[in-house]
């Protein structure tokens, strides 16, 4: 249940008399409603206020039915009650209640800079008179606006177009002019408790008429007519009092209940996020899945990775580099298994950059190319290709094939995804291929991109926009798995993180 559910299960409770028990000591309802009457005549009598032509008088008949009175006809209103109500309460019409029912303006006034404030339903729909956000009008117009609509201290706002059926009490002495958006109740203040008002409008017996009341497209309504029809109920006007104390010493708890509401919600929110982020952790730094002692150790894996580099040197297909310098205790970050070990991208990835933009330069084939603009984590965009001009030799150098993991340089520095289409493409100069020497996971090392981009273990250089250089990927230290455990990890991840969202981890 939401704080706004229990919130209104109290005021339902309330309006069904089972919220604080009825004194048979009470002026029941009855008399009450001709107290309203009996002021709303004099006030007719006094010419203060007009004649209600359609005055509506709801009885219960012996057999138990509702009977409704109004303009010249008694209707049977019985399928129209909801539920029963204490025999000391009365069924009434809102148009019933109050002494004036009316709406601001229909014609949009001229505005000024300062003058007295002119409230539309934007300035109550938050539950309060909020002057901050009203535009104002001249002190001559609103004396014409004022003589139909006069909202005054403890008169009760209802918005009633857009944001409909939100009453606000009025709890200032501050003279203001309404829009036809807010609604203006004027009530006995004797006969009928504002707070309890309030209250009543709140709930869900109003509400949803309210809800099913509001008509039109886009900017909706809630007529003036059907709000005056809107069924209530009346509790005795002492009864009242208790129903606003018993609701006014529960609301603090249902505010209490809104703060937890919001904070687990909060943490509902963020528990995938952070969820992954651990597995993602557990996986990289070899705590996800076990290790097995019968796996060919890392060691030997780096021995083989070694020998193969060592070959294609000698056999010129690559040339020979200055070896990386041996890694510290100071640069290690976490602690790994036994079976795992230390290196540098350099030992394991042969890793370069694509080609330089060059639109003077039409030599070679006209090819198409991808930017970081089409490289994004674990995937790639490739609608509307640019093209340029490739030397064989430049082909060779810039292609990446199925297979290879491509990391942005620039930008969005480690940003990387495999490139797993049958087809090969040529890559622009701020895109990292790496190929590795023997066959590894390269899904694994993916996965280790995005672990050290969440965790800020790549560095990018420079101001403005940071760069992951050549040498800088090259040196970059990673943790490497047996390559059994490599699979297995990666499996692992799959399962845990699938679909894997990297907006949840990043």
């Amino acid at each position: 249940m939401t704080a706004q559910q229990l919130k209104a299960s109290i005021l339902q409770l309330a309006i069904q008399g089972k919220l604080v028990p009825q004194n048979p000591a009470d002026e029941p309802a009855s008399v009450l409603l001709k107290k309203i009457k009996a002021e709303k005549d004099a006030l007719v009598k006094a010419g203060k206020l007009k004649k209600d032509k359609h005055e509506s008088v709801i009885i219960r008949g012996e057999d138990g039915r509702y009977l409704e009175k109004k303009d010249g006809k008694t209707t049977d209103i019985t399928d129209e009650i909801p539920f029963d109500i204490p025999e000391s309460w009365a069924w009434v019409r809102l148009g019933t209640l109050v002494n004036k029912l009316t709406d601001g303006t229909h014609f949009t006034p001229k505005y000024t800079k300062t003058g007295i404030p002119f409230l539309s339903v934007k300035d109550i729909s938050s539950g309060r008179i909020c002057f901050e956000t009203a535009k104002h009008i001249s002190e001559a117009e609103h004396k014409v606006l004022y003589q139909r609509c006069n909202p005054q201290k403890d008169d009760i706002l209802l918005t009633k177009v857009g944001t409909t059926g939100i009453p606000v009490l009025v709890d200032c002495e501050t003279e203001f002019s309404l829009f036809v958006s807010v609604a203006l109740l004027k009530f006995s203040k004797d006969n009928i408790n504002k707070r309890f008002l309030v209250s009543l409008l709140q709930s869900p017996l109003v509400q949803e008429q309210c809800a099913v009341n509001t008509r039109g497209v886009g900017n909706k309504n809630w007529v003036m007519k059907d709000i005056a029809q809107t069924l209530l109920i009346l509790p005795p006007l002492e009864e009242q009092a208790r129903i606003v104390a018993k609701i006014e010493e529960l609301l603090p708890h249902v505010a209490e209940y809104r703060k937890a509401e919001t904070e687990l919600s909060k943490l509902n929110a963020e528990l995938p996020e952070q969820l992954k982020k651990s597995i993602l952790q557990w996986a990289i730094q070899g705590r996800l899945v076990p290790q097995d002692p019968n796996d060919e150790p890392a060691s030997e894996l780096l021995k083989r990775i070694k020998a193969e580099k060592a070959a294609l040197i000698k056999s010129g297909k690559l040339k020979k580099e200055k070896p990386l310098p041996p890694i510290s205790e100071d640069e290690i970050p976490f602690d790994i298994p036994e079976s795992w070990i230390w290196v540098r991208c350099g030992d394991v990835f042969q890793h370069n950059t694509g080609k330089a933009l060059n639109s003077t330069n039409r030599n070679g084939r006209l090819l198409e190319y991808i930017t970081t603009s089409n490289l994004y984590w674990n995937r790639f965009e490739l609608d509307k290709l640019r093209k340029m001009y490739f030397s064989d030799a430049e082909i060779e150098k810039c292609t990446a094939r199925k297979g290879d993991l491509l990391v942005c340089e620039g930008g969005d520095y480690g940003r990387a995804a495999i490139w797993n289409f049958n087809r090969p493409i040529c890559i622009q100069n701020h895109i990292h291929r790496l190929r590795s020497f023997v066959p590894v996971s390269t899904k694994f090392f993916y996965y280790l991109f995005l672990f050290y981009k969440s965790a800020g273990l790549i560095g990018g250089k420079g101001i403005g926009i940071q760069g992951l250089s050549s040498n800088a990927l090259h040196a970059l230290i990673f943790p490497l798995p047996p390559l059994a455990e490599q699979k297995r990890i990666v499996e692992k991840l799959e399962s845990a993180l699938s679909p894997l969202d990297t907006k949840e981890i990043l």
